[in-house]
């Protein structure tokens, strides 16, 4: 998880963009970033990042500025009907560590 937070944050620092990541359960130890949101769902329960997510999306003033990085097909569904964009997680992936 340490390895994926830092690479969010190099890929918001160079782009300027805004990054949320949300995981299932509280990370032990926990990560802290200046640079993006790193949070844990409310409780830790299946689904329960994907529930956290839309949430986030349905309370934003102007979600169809947001962007979720998924390969979920129900969580896509769910998050573009609260006016979110998806992005393919494969495609996020290649983004952030091309290798």
């Amino acid at each position: 998880m340490a390895a994926l937070v830092e690479r969010l944050e190099q890929w918001a620092a160079a782009e300027g963009a805004d990054v949320t990541v949300v995981f299932e359960r509280p990370l032990s130890p926990p990560i802290e970033s200046s640079t993006i949101t790193v949070a844990p769902a409310p409780k830790a329960a299946p689904n329960s990042a994907d529930d956290e997510i839309v949430r986030l999306v349905q309370a934003d003033s102007d979600p169809t500025q947001i962007r979720v990085a998924t390969s979920d097909r129900a969580l896509s569904e769910r998050v573009q009907a609260a006016g979110a964009h998806v992005y393919p997680a494969e495609k996020l992936r290649n983004v952030i560590d091309p290798r």
